[in-house]
């Protein structure tokens, strides 16, 4: 049966809501392959089931979606599958919480180019367990405060349910009762983590945020499968492999990496041309679609890396080992080898299944020094590829300027590299640099990424690619904005090309600002995402782009590994494999972005916990920082080296200060001083709330003289005290 054809009766004026049986019965059809079609539908947000079993259509004024609140809570946003949006405010939420799946009835708004909307009907709960600080209220009950700022209600948590929970205790609880029109929500306790500024509870706290599972937790059906995998590579197997254990390839990852994906291998060939290869781990022949191992990765779409935290997409056994590309072991892969002449082009490539032998286990901190301050003893351990690696760098040079040239953007990361010490306390906080090593692997995956991406747009077979959009023209002016406060003045196009943002990004070199600039630069453009659709990745300046070098941490490069492998064997796709991807693709797309968001949410949430509980160590300590964002309230400002940010409050200026939204800048009325983007300060830490995740600073200078005023007022004091007691005394001598 064709989805075209059930969607064409569902939305057919004699259709009215019915169960799956009847639909199937009134067309015809095996119910079983309705079922399946209604499945696919509901994932698409294009029908939703009422209570009592009935599909109903979703009707041209409305729109199902997954609903996101903003951080502050005031506002909501319903996104449906198909990227369609609706504002909702909240009093229009209807008590529904951030990520439940809601019906919203839609409605124009004047003046507002987006449409606006009111929940109608929760038709799934995204949450069931939430984590936060409790609240104890008197001796009988309590509340549990979210940590999420996006969950706008707090929950009441009777003595009986409180597992003797004490106040400010960081705390799990399962809802028992959502919030609605005629009760708060209620909770019940199932763990107390412990002190809610203790470290110790920072990654449990995480986990229980975001719903992870604890990490080497899996679901005992997909331990069984695993266990059951040959640890040995069957001799049947290799022989439809191109044997490469002979040749020098090599893996180069982080000192603390444990699980090996890529590798990478290079030779000149007699016309001058480089060889490249690049040999990715074939998870997708131990991973069968279908299995409950398969299942699993797929709910969880990406491993998360929660500082020395792994939450693994595959069981340790297949991440660490069967699929590992460790040193000295057989391990299969898919590689792809791209002949690439001098100005960085590829001029053929092959792809096909292979089996690999790794000669060394490589870091990235080695290599850097191989190839930029070499000593003996590294020679000694790895100079057998000294000759190699030089080769890498010269061409990974070489694909980088080609890269630049056709106009990608080139970001300096921000990420910061948090330093732990024996007892999991913050010891330091700096920013992570990328090593000529780590610029070089990355240049090498993109390039396999496109190629292999560039082979099935061609030939139009089904496939998922990782795309970028254009930015939007209204988050383009608000950086244009922003950048002209900084006097940096740049007009923007509806049909901007990348091209023109690299040039902002090579202007801003050296400016305090640079990160922040850079930030809102990537803010001003479109997150990227999978999609089954191709539209090009903005960012790279690439037409044609996907992810194919890490199935063991991302199910989408798991996915295009079994699409690529498929049409390796057959040169194609045959009819019914193309029906079947073209159905399955665009949720797979949908859930590999969703879960992506997740992960990135909660990585971002424990940096931000350590970066609170460093400065609570700093408490009255002084720091440079720069004006990052001035509002009416205060001046925002970073602690540039350490991407570290925090407020000065109006109220702790020395003067009364009038914000300039067109300057943006704070102005003092008295002594005409101006706060603006850019401006370089001295300020003290004031005040950390890790609960909150707030760090308040005060200028230094302001400090210093309230310290000095405070000073001199002692001493009049002081000094006017030493004259009453002497007057006293001599009154009292006086008296005698």
């Amino acid at each position: 049966m064709q989805t075209e054809e059930l969607i064409e009766y569902l939305k057919s004026p004699q259709y009215v809501p019915s169960t799956t049986s009847v639909i199937a019965r009134k067309i015809g059809k095996d119910p079983k392959e309705v079922n399946k079609i209604l499945k696919l539908l509901e994932e698409e947000d294009l029908i939703y089931r009422s209570k009592n079993w009935k599909w109903h259509v979703v009707s041209d004024g409305e729109l199902i979606g997954e609903i996101k609140f903003t951080r502050s809570g005031r506002k909501a946003f319903v996104t449906s599958f198909s990227g369609k949006e609706a504002l909702v405010e909240v009093v229009d939420t209807a008590w529904a919480l951030n990520g439940d799946k809601v019906l919203v009835k839609l409605f124009e708004v004047k003046n507002d180019d987006i449409p606006h909307g009111k929940v109608v009907k929760i038709l799934q709960r995204a949450l069931k367990m939430i984590v936060g600080i409790y609240k104890a209220q008197g001796t009988n009950f309590g509340y549990i405060a979210p940590d999420d700022s996006k969950i706008i209600y707090e929950f009441r948590v009777s003595k009986d349910d409180s597992m003797n929970a004490t106040d400010k205790d960081k705390v799990v609880g399962e809802i028992t009762k959502y919030p609605s029109e005629e009760s708060e929500g209620m909770a019940k306790i199932t763990a107390v983590l412990g002190k809610a500024d203790s470290h110790e509870v920072d990654v449990p706290s995480i986990l229980a945020k975001y719903q992870l599972p604890a990490p080497g937790e899996f679901p005992t059906s997909v331990l069984r499968e695993v266990r059951k995998l040959p640890k040995e590579i069957d001799k049947e197997e290799l022989r439809e492999r191109r044997d490469l254990r002979k040749k020098h390839i090599f893996t180069i990852d982080g000192e603390d990496s444990k699980d090996f994906d890529d590798a990478v291998s290079i030779e000149m060939l007699p016309n001058g041309n480089y060889l490249l290869g690049v040999h990715i781990a074939d998870v997708s022949h131990y991973v069968k679609e279908g299995s409950a191992t398969d299942k699993e990765a797929f709910k969880r779409g990406t491993s998360v890396y929660l500082l020395n935290t792994v939450v693994p997409m595959l069981p340790f056994e297949l991440s660490n080992d069967l699929c590992s590309l460790v040193e000295g072991k057989d391990r299969l892969t898919v590689s792809v080898e791209m002949e690439i002449d001098e100005y960085g082009r590829v001029v053929k490539k092959d792809f096909f299944k292979s089996v690999i032998r790794s000669v060394k286990r490589l870091t990235y901190e080695k290599v850097a020094k191989l190839l930029e301050d070499p000593d003996d003893k590294l020679r000694e351990e790895i100079g057998f590829l000294e000759e190699e690696l030089k080769t890498m760098a010269e061409l990974a040079h070489t694909l980088k300027t080609s890269r630049l040239g056709r106009g990608a953007m080139e970001f300096e990361s921000n990420d910061v590299k948090v330093i732990l010490d024996k007892n999991g306390n913050v010891k330091d906080i700096v920013l992570r640099r990328q090593s000529v090593s780590e610029a070089m692997i990355e240049e090498f995956m993109i390039l396999a990424n496109e190629a292999v991406a560039e082979i099935f747009d061609i030939q139009h077979f089904p496939f998922i690619y990782r795309v970028h959009s254009r930015p939007d023209p209204e988050a383009l002016e608000k950086l244009s904005e922003y950048l002209k406060a900084i006097g940096l003045k740049f007009k923007f196009t509806e049909d901007i090309q990348p091209i023109l943002l690299q040039r902002i990004l090579e202007q801003i070199k050296g400016h305090p600002l640079e990160s922040i600039i850079q930030r809102l630069l990537v803010r001003s453009m479109k997150k990227a995402v999978y999609s089954e659709t191709n539209v090009g990745h903005f960012g790279l300046a690439s037409l044609n782009y996907t992810h194919f070098t890490s199935p063991i941490r991302r199910y989408p490069d798991l996915v295009v590994h079994r699409l690529l492998k498929t049409y390796i064997d057959n040169k194609g796709f045959k009819r019914k494999q193309i029906k079947k991807y073209m159905e399955i693709l665009p949720i797979v797309a949908h859930q590999s972005s969703k879960r992506e968001v997740v992960a990135d949410q909660a990585e971002r949430d424990l940096i931000s916990l350590k970066k609170v509980e460093y400065m609570s160590q700093h408490v009255g300590e002084v720091f440079e920082v720069v004006i990052t964002d001035v509002t009416e309230f205060g001046i925002f400002v970073e602690i540039t080296d350490k991407a570290i940010s925090g407020l000065i409050h109006i109220s702790s200026l020395d003067d009364y200060y009038v914000y300039n939204q067109k300057m943006g800048a704070l102005i003092g009325e008295r002594k005409g001083r101006v706060f603006k983007l850019g401006d370089k300060l001295k300020a003290k830490v004031l005040s950390v709330d890790k609960t909150k995740g707030q760090i308040d600073f005060v200028l230094e200078e302001e400090d210093e003289r309230k310290r000095k005023r405070t000073d001199s007022k002692s001493s009049k004091k002081n000094r006017r005290s030493s004259k009453r007691h002497s007057n006293d005394g001599r009154r009292r001598k006086g008296m005698h």
